[in-house]
């Protein structure tokens, strides 16, 4: 069986376990798990049955106890900017803190829980948890239902809709059990969401969280080249490689059906706008992080007063300097 069709298949798998410790199959009932596996980060069985046994924190967690004794370790603070960075193959999940003018990794902790396969969430009911570029704001705070303390993603975003994704509701939440969502643990969602809602406090309206299929290099692309997401998956790629080049989260644009990405400046990343898109001097924009649903604007080819800016532009484009005389190509 090839690679893709393997990728294609789920296995059910279930779990008997103790309702609680030192029951047995006379004293009282198991608890059956029903785990849906496809084809990579098989150990979500081994995390699930861990944090049902109460065995936690799970190794790797860092000492949340310590929290502000940790981040004054790095010279960081509660409320200031921060990026979230998801990796579903490594289970695992980045905060990165702002500190002057670029950002800084504060904690990695691992993933208990999330469902599905590799490659973007595509419809209701599909059980996946989505890939790309998404926001938190304010809004998607959630203080109700049952996990008290979650944060909603934002899926659909406007590069889902435009490629007719549906779903709704898709949470980074506490427990160890996952339909397309992100289960953390409770204690790790806790320190989590009080950092974004501090943040939040602290003036900043928005948190970008990036989804990624696994760590961007091209070691892993390489490995999973016969896959149908791979020109997706390069598009993320990019924002990828942005943010490891300047740790400044990137601008990004969706435009003609893909995400466009740009290094974002020090200016961009040390004043942080609405998530949403704005109105200003008749074009719409947004802020670094946070999705513009416009393609880039092109290099204006009469740069002769600044032709320094035009050159960088090219530089990270990875394109010649037009001549001032040729009309700028559609990108």
């Amino acid at each position: 069986m090839n690679g893709d069709a393997l990728r294609r298949v789920s296995s059910l798998v279930w779990l008997a376990l103790p309702l609680a410790a030192g029951a047995t199959a006379t004293s009282r009932p198991a608890l059956a798990l029903s785990i849906e596996l496809k084809d990579v980060a098989p150990d979500r069985i081994e995390r699930q049955r861990a944090a049902e046994a109460g065995r936690l924190p799970l190794p790797g967690t860092p000492d949340m106890a310590y929290l502000q004794e940790r981040l004054a370790g790095q010279g960081l603070k509660s409320g200031s900017p921060v990026l979230m960075r998801l990796f579903k193959a490594e289970q695992q999940l980045e905060i990165w803190i702002e500190k002057e003018n670029s950002y800084v990794l504060f904690a990695s902790y691992p993933i208990c829980n999330w469902s599905g396969t590799l490659g973007p969430k595509l419809r209701e009911g599909d059980r996946q948890t989505p890939e790309g570029f998404y926001t938190i704001t304010s809004r998607q705070l959630q203080r109700f239902g049952r996990w008290p303390r979650a944060l909603n993603l934002g899926y659909p975003n406007s590069f889902d809709r435009a490629h007719d994704r549906t779903g709704s509701y898709i949470l980074m939440h506490g427990g160890c059990s996952s339909v397309g969502c992100v289960a953390m643990t409770n204690p790790v969602i806790a320190e989590i969401y009080g950092l974004v809602a501090a943040a939040m406090r602290g003036g900043n309206r928005y948190v970008p969280v990036h989804v990624f299929p696994f760590r961007m290099t091209e070691e892993n692309l390489s490995a999973r080249k016969s896959s149908e997401w791979q020109s997706f998956w390069l598009d993320l790629k990019e924002g990828y490689e942005s943010f490891e080049r300047t740790h400044r989260p990137p601008r990004i644009s969706m435009c003609e059906g893909r995400y466009r990405i740009e290094d974002a400046s020090v200016e961009e990343a040390s004043k942080p706008k609405d998530a949403e898109s704005s109105h200003k001097k008749g074009r719409r924009y947004s802020a670094a992080g946070s999705i513009r649903e416009a393609c880039p604007e092109p290099l204006v080819t009469a740069s002769e007063s600044r032709p320094e800016l035009a050159a960088e532009h090219m530089s990270r484009l990875g394109g010649p300097l037009p001549s001032a005389s040729a009309p700028p190509s559609g990108r």
